[in-house]
């Protein structure tokens, strides 16, 4: 985030996020700030949840917010393939655990550029109460108000969830596919239910290989296709999991159950000194 003169000043930002239920594309945080002594008059700007507007009065919106002298604004972008990453590893991250992170980073950036901030108003995560307790204990200087619908109730925050809404549909519209392959670009809204989503996911499954790049391959719906009419794949378990079937991926497969089943024996549990740790035996190939 670029300093201005007025970051000096007593400050309020606003935090939201646009992205978070489509299986397709990036979740986007974005903040919006400007002095306290002008937020008054952001009421009379028409800013509203995004949502509510068409897309060219977002992009008109949009463009007024970032040609604002008194205004400054910042995003943070999670990749589908990194929500999707952090979802599947084997020590999970939570979409809220991702989304809070993602908050502390616009709050970092904010702070590192030497602005002022006094008041900070964000679009609730998981329970409100316990979340704006949270970021107190963070950041004790700063005064949060944590709501559901707050870009509906706060025009600081109607502004960021603009800034977030208009950055996610260019990151859509911009996408390069790296995988090669063709790609259709009318895939929807995104959302699982939206009739052109279903039919952009059933066009472009792969039995190997799953989606390109752009789909989470964390959402049930993903998941549910995969299962469905993807190739059966086997996976040994970690030895130090002890236990007696093979992890499969890919649709179900009678030959493939009787192969876990009858084939697979687990191997002798490890000291407990390495399972506590989560060593594991390096495998080199030369």
């Amino acid at each position: 985030m670029e300093t201005k003169d007025w970051f000096t000043k007593p400050c309020v930002m606003g935090i939201d996020e646009a992205g978070r239920g489509p299986v397709l594309g990036p979740m986007v945080y974005a903040c919006a700030c400007c002095p306290l002594s002008t937020s008054l008059q952001l009421v009379s700007r028409s800013f509203a949840d995004s949502k509510t507007l068409t897309e060219a009065k977002r992009e008109q919106l949009f463009e007024e917010i970032q040609a604002d002298e008194q205004m400054a604004s910042a995003t943070d972008s999670l990749s589908a393939a990194t929500i999707s990453a952090q979802m599947l590893r084997r020590h999970k991250i939570s979409l809220n655990a991702l989304a809070s992170d993602s908050t502390h980073r616009l709050i970092d950036a904010a702070l590192a550029a030497k602005m002022n901030l006094h008041e900070i108003y964000i679009d609730t995560v998981g329970d409100a109460e316990r979340y704006e307790t949270r970021l107190g204990h963070r950041y004790p200087t700063i005064k949060f108000t944590v709501r559901p619908k707050a870009d509906a109730l706060f025009p600081i925050v109607s502004a960021a969830s603009i800034v977030a809404k208009v950055t996610r549909d260019h990151l859509l519209r911009d996408f390069e596919v790296q995988e090669s392959v063709d790609v259709s670009r009318q895939f929807g809204s995104g959302y699982p239910a939206d009739p052109d989503t279903k039919t952009w996911l059933d066009q472009h499954i792969d039995p190997v290989f799953g989606y390109p790049g752009i789909v989470r391959f964390s959402w049930q719906t993903c998941e549910s296709l995969l299962n469905q009419r993807g190739v059966p794949i086997t996976w040994e378990c970690p030895e130090d999991e002890g236990q007696q079937t093979l992890q499969q991926w890919g649709r179900s497969s009678s030959s493939s159950s009787q192969l876990a089943s009858s084939s697979y024996q687990a191997a002798p549990k490890r000291h407990s000194f390495f399972r506590a740790r989560k060593l594991a035996r390096p495998i080199c190939s030369f």
